[in-house]
């Protein structure tokens, strides 16, 4: 998707409504969504391939231009009439959100361009040349049961490791998975469960249970916002606490998590390790307005200030 902002500043209240005149300074269109996933990898020093389905509309030349612009390639794209291209646009002021606003389809895509699309992604990662796929699933009707069941199929059969950060609509569909990464909401939500976000036993033992044992996943990886996030294998499990940071907009810690997890786990990383690194980078990312992708040489400086010394 292209996540577009208006900056601007707010002086006086409109006449015609309780609501502020935002006076715009500015605006900036970024690559949004699993296209941010996509650039924090490429920021780690890897080759993303980004996969999905955009509209045949005008927004389709401004994302293929942003992918160029970032030097990434276009081979997983495809381009259908029957979408859109998803546009979020963010009005802030003064490092605040006031309004975001979304234009965007979130039906399941048709099963033709289902399976066209699976098609894509099965012949990519064919080519030998993939070390891990990501999910970064944003329920607009893309990924759907059969997308997730078959590229997870293909990726185990050829040893790939799968990752994915879910949202509600395909929470369960995911099956005998690498790593798994909800934030907290979703979570509690997936599952339908009432637990407190402190109660690490309590968690642990649900995550064994839901997630270990009926859904086949190898790792849990819950983000718990200012409490850090929640590592679980089969066998154990440990809450790493967050550092204490300026807060300035969390939009895209999730995508950041993921995407240092990934490329993490495919240089064979332990998997607290990894976990201790995507903390830090999500956290590193929230300091920031908007949804922007971690810094390198940022997040290997604060490996060293935090895991080093």
């Amino acid at each position: 998707m292209i996540d577009s902002y208006i900056w601007g500043s707010v002086e006086r209240i409109s006449p015609e409504a309780p609501v502020p005149v935002v006076t715009i300074h500015r605006q900036e269109r970024r690559l949004g969504g699993a296209a941010n996933v996509a650039l924090n990898i490429k920021a780690m020093g890897a080759s993303p391939i980004i996969c999905s389905v955009i509209g045949d509309d005008e927004r389709k030349d401004e994302f293929i231009s942003l992918l160029t612009q970032e030097e990434m390639t276009d081979i997983g794209i495809i381009v259908d009439s029957s979408r859109m291209t998803t546009l979020k646009t963010r009005v802030i002021s003064s490092h605040q959100h006031l309004l975001r606003i979304d234009e965007e389809m979130d039906d399941p895509i048709s099963d033709p361009l289902e399976g066209q699309f699976i098609e894509q992604i099965v012949g990519l990662l064919n080519t030998g040349n993939i070390d891990a796929v990501i999910f970064q699933d944003y329920d607009k009707g893309i990924i759907t049961p059969r997308v997730i069941h078959s590229t997870v199929t293909v990726a185990n059969k050829l040893k790939i490791p799968t990752l994915v950060d879910p949202k509600l609509r395909n929470f369960l569909e995911y099956r005998n998975i690498t790593i798994f990464k909800p934030n907290f909401r979703e979570f509690i939500s997936g599952l339908h469960i009432n637990v407190s976000k402190s109660d690490f036993a309590a968690l642990a033992d649900i995550v064994r249970r839901h997630l270990h044992e009926k859904q086949g996943i190898e790792y849990v990886l819950i983000t718990l916002s200012e409490l850090g996030i929640f590592v679980s294998t089969a066998e154990s499990g440990r809450n790493i606490p967050a550092e204490i940071r300026d807060i300035a907009d969390v939009s895209g810690a999730g995508d950041t998590v993921i995407s240092v997890a990934g490329v993490c786990y495919a240089t064979s990383m332990d998997i607290f390790r990894i976990a201790e690194i995507a903390n830090l980078a999500g956290g590193l990312v929230c300091e920031k307005p908007g949804v922007v992708p971690v810094e390198k040489e940022e997040l290997f400086n604060e490996c060293v200030r935090v895991l080093c010394d």
